[in-house]
């Protein structure tokens, strides 16, 4: 996918930012705020949490009054959130006077405004702790192996939140993921309304910004963060899948030197932005790729 400088980007038309962790979004939503106004609305699947602003790379106090926010820090700690969530509350925001800016690094959240939403039922509570257990105790695998051959080939088989929801729609339903996603309506946010910008760059530049961004979470305190969650600390908690958590709660745990959880974190991160961008480019070949060293 062809890389390009910032292109011209009309003031009255919807703005969609997506890209891997540590690329820049944040900054070039603010910047173009303040050109031309609008609202930043938050389209990352940890940032709706409340318990981890530095963790998550929430925007800063200062970056919310630089420029209206929404979406962002609203959901308690232990609250459950999925896609159906966020659309629905994206929804009201886009039909206000401010030109949305729709940021993040949740490629799901963007195909299901661009390209429709299914309108899969919700998990029963008992269905979500039999899969939670059966991930735990015996691994991904097993889920896999329970799935249709459609749902396979189709979702990311290494994302352990993907497979236990398709396991979970299966097993509640009755039907495959990909039968209902095959009854997918209209998108309320078609892409030819929308400026898409899909925000890419070399590897080794945004692994240096990755290992960087997390020394600097560091020093901001990510650590007493962590701290904070200890209490109430569970694994399979969807708060608890920010990148970095379970590092530093194992460090607090004494399971890990910090010296240790930095480095298994950067390396989680580093990880994460390949799954990021390995998705992005596979389902996201009409956005304009800007390149992140040229912003």
């Amino acid at each position: 996918m062809a890389m390009s400088a910032l292109p011209d980007i009309p003031s009255d038309r919807p703005v969609l930012i997506a890209g891997p962790t540590a690329s820049g979004k944040s900054a070039l939503a603010l910047r173009l705020a303040a050109r031309d106004g609008g609202v930043i609305l938050n389209a990352d699947a940890i940032q709706v949490y409340d318990n981890w602003r530095i963790l998550s790379a929430r925007p800063s106090p200062e970056d919310e009054s630089a420029a209206p926010h929404r979406l962002y820090g609203h959901v308690p700690w232990d609250g459950e959130y999925s896609v159906g969530h966020w659309l629905r509350e994206i929804l009201p925001l886009l039909e206000g006077p401010a030109r949305p800016i729709i940021i993040g690094g949740t490629g799901l959240y963007f195909s299901a405004l661009t390209e429709g939403l299914a309108p899969i039922p919700p998990t029963p509570p008992d269905i979500r702790a039999t899969a939670d257990a059966l991930l735990r105790d015996e691994g991904l695998g097993v889920l896999l192996r329970d799935l249709d051959p459609d749902t396979r080939a189709r979702i990311d088989t290494r994302n352990p939140m993907r497979v236990q929801r398709a396991w979970e729609v299966q097993r509640a339903t009755g039907r495959g993921l990909a039968a209902w996603q095959d009854e997918t309506p209209p998108p309320v946010l078609p892409l030819g309304d929308c400026t898409a910008l899909l925000v890419d760059a070399d590897r080794e530049w945004l692994n240096i910004r990755i290992a960087q961004r997390f020394d600097a979470m560091l020093a901001a305190g990510a650590l007493d963060e962590a701290r904070a969650n200890l209490p109430g600390w569970d694994p399979a908690r969807p708060s608890s899948k920010a990148i970095g958590a379970p590092e530093l709660i194992a460090h607090l745990q004494g399971r890990m030197t910090l010296d240790e959880a930095r480095e298994a974190a950067t390396i989680a991160t580093r990880q994460f932005a390949k799954r990021q961008r390995t998705w992005f480019r596979a389902r996201m070949r009409a956005w304009q790729a800007v390149d992140a060293a040229r912003l």
